[in-house]
């Protein structure tokens, strides 16, 4: 039986994350995969919690549960929205920015491993397709292309 297209990317995704989540654990920071979820949707300049729940598809409850825990265990930081008085902004923390460090090393070496799975040509179409579909896929997509 061929699988379907979702799920062979869901596959690809899966295995690159497994890998960034068992090197930042061996790296001695623990963070769940559905903490990791909500971290690496933080912007740079922070983002609401409302926002992160909305993206995560989770509800604000859930998104708030996961970042008490990311806020106890120092990876974030909730501060003043400049905004808005009200409002507090989720910002990724010191020891967040060294997790995600590590993180981002790890994605650069599975990239590089795919690509030489692929080849240059079917990795660029590969993320020409990608980058194409996720403008009618993920209505977030604006903000950070």
């Amino acid at each position: 039986m061929a699988l379907n297209t979702g799920l062979l990317m869901f596959v690809a995704h899966r295995a690159m994350e497994r890998r960034v989540l068992d090197a930042v654990a061996a790296a001695g920071f623990a963070i769940t995969a559905a903490q990791a979820r909500i971290f690496q949707r933080i912007g740079p300049d922070g983002t609401r919690l409302g926002e992160l729940a909305e993206q995560a598809q989770v509800t604000k409850q859930t998104a708030g549960f996961l970042v008490d825990q990311l806020e106890r265990a120092g990876y974030v930081e909730r501060a003043p929205d400049p905004t808005d008085a009200r409002a507090r902004l989720v910002r990724i923390a010191e020891r967040g920015r060294a997790a995600g460090e590590v993180a981002a090393g790890v994605v650069a070496e599975v990239e590089a491993e795919w690509a030489a799975h692929l080849g240059a040509r079917r990795t660029a179409a590969l993320r020409d397709a990608l980058e194409r579909l996720r403008e009618i896929t993920d209505p977030w997509a604006e903000g950070d292309q």
